[in-house]
């Protein structure tokens, strides 16, 4: 029999009995569903129009789309996302416009939970912007979620022309992948295709984990970079794909608020949502409008978001927090301050070695 401890991010597959010894506060925060990529489908054959569906695996998404239509939620699977998000996006009624059916696909999507969104293939500029406009907007009502976009095949091989679209897209939560890539049967896709599958994998890897250096299930990039290309979408926040003489790989998981001097990366981003999420939602279901706004109450509440906090430092997600009551906002009334701080804790991406002969 298997034993030892377990990862609430990741785990244990074989059965077994697992202990881990976590002080249990009046309700512990634990963390949602992380693997969740939201998609709409244009084309989905004999589909009802307007629904959303659950897909877990890819027999489920041919029997729902049919093979043509299933293949960006394939790939999402394929990246490793544990679930995808499908909604059948009604087709556009006269007089309507193309904008507004994609404002009213937004507005669905509101209510569900999710934490990776990316379109099937290429999109506007200008539903880029909105959609940009849509996750910021989101993020200050208490939505978190990473979006990720492509470009064209002629962007694919015009790295300035990617990396502007990086700028004009800068934000925490947005990540654009800047190559198209090469299939084992010598078929291509975009960078706007391809963006599925990076979704996937964004959403699948633990938030303990980076997906800088994943090797990919492709034969090539349709560009292949040089040294300096390399650099500038990097500082320009470009999520690019370099084939290393063996396989193709992720060169680094940043975003696209992303420079020479702060280089924006998806694994922080995603810790910072987690604590986001999580906080917030155990607050509405145990303790606003359940406990008093006294020092019992007051410590509770403290306990609580420390255990969780503690939970993501055993998993190397931060370090050090620290929990309390903000003694420049003392509590009064209805309302409590607190201040938390930690330590992000990064992947090690880089090393420079000093050798002395």
């Amino acid at each position: 029999m298997a034993s030892g401890t377990w990862d609430p991010i990741s785990l244990p597959i074989r059965p077994g009995l697992y202990i881990n010894f976590v002080e249990q506060a009046l309700a512990q925060i634990t963390g949602g569903p992380r693997g969740i990529v939201a998609l709409p489908v244009f084309n989905y054959g004999t589909a009802k129009a307007g629904e959303f569906t659950l897909i877990a695996n890819e027999k489920e998404a041919v029997d729902l789309l049919k093979i043509t239509n299933s293949k960006p939620v394939i790939r999402v699977l394929q990246g490793g996302a544990k679930e995808v998000l499908v909604y059948t996006v009604p087709a556009i009624q006269t007089p309507e416009t193309e904008e507004s059916q994609y404002i009213k696909m937004r507005d669905a999507f509101e209510a569900r939970p999710f934490n990776v969104f990316v379109y099937p293939g290429e999109v506007s500029s200008t539903e880029q912007d909105s959609t940009v406009t849509w996750v910021k907007r989101n993020r200050s009502e208490g939505k978190h979620f990473m979006v990720v976009f492509g470009g064209t095949a002629d962007e694919d091989q015009d790295v300035v022309a990617t990396n502007q679209r990086s700028v004009r897209l800068k934000d925490d939560y947005v990540v654009n992948l800047g190559s198209g890539v090469v299939l084992s049967d010598g078929s291509t896709l975009t960078s706007s295709e391809y963006a599925s599958y990076i979704a996937g994998l964004i959403a699948g890897t633990p938030i303990n984990k980076s997906v800088t250096y994943q090797a990919l299930p492709v034969v090539d990039v349709t560009k292949r970079l040089r040294h300096s290309e390399i650099e500038s979408a990097l500082t320009s926040g470009t999520l690019i794909l370099v084939h290393d003489g063996t396989s193709v790989k992720v060169e680094q998981g940043v975003v696209t608020n992303s420079s020479a001097s702060k280089r924006g990366k998806i694994r922080i981003i995603r810790a910072r949502q987690a604590v986001s999420t999580d906080i917030p939602r155990t607050a509405c279901d145990h303790y606003i409008g359940k406990i008093d706004n006294n020092p019992a109450g007051q410590a509770a509440l403290i306990s609580a978001i420390k255990s969780y906090l503690e939970t993501l430092e055993l998993n190397n997600v931060l370090m050090e927090p620290v929990v309390k009551l903000d003694p420049q906002r003392p509590p009064v009334g209805d309302s409590v301050f607190l201040s938390i701080s930690y330590i992000e804790v990064d992947s090690m991406e880089r090393i420079f070695l000093t050798i002395n002969v």
